[in-house]
């Protein structure tokens, strides 16, 4: 008689066992709970994709520099070279009238292709 009540309630606790890991895989897989697990991977891998490409960008920037530096050691570029004044260029409207000389302005384009030519 013991040895029924044993296998008994060990095909109980094995049932509600199996039981149990069946409801949780099936819970697992609901398409809600599948939709989030896989939009938290993608917000984990873009994270560590942008922490990645961040610092990539912070190496490439820092060597830049430092080449940089070198190149201009060597070449003996300076640093903050003198730029010479900007230049005006005048042309005048009229020959005769040299004392109050106009300014050349871009000449105005229309893109329109429907006017006529």
């Amino acid at each position: 008689m013991f040895r029924r009540t044993f296998w008994f309630t060990t095909g109980v606790a094995a049932g509600v066992w199996a039981t149990t890991k069946v409801n949780r895989k099936l819970k697992q897989l609901t398409p809600e709970n599948l939709a989030a697990t896989a939009a938290n991977k993608a917000l984990e891998t873009g994270q560590r994709l942008k922490d990645r490409a961040v610092g990539f960008a912070l190496d490439v920037r820092d060597n830049m520099a430092q080449r940089e530096a070198e190149l201009e050691e060597v070449l003996g570029i300076q640093e903050n070279p003198e730029l010479p004044a900007p230049r005006q260029y005048t042309a005048l409207e009229n020959s005769d009238n040299r004392s109050n000389p106009k300014y050349i302005e871009a000449p105005m384009h229309s893109y329109n292709r429907n006017e006529d030519h």
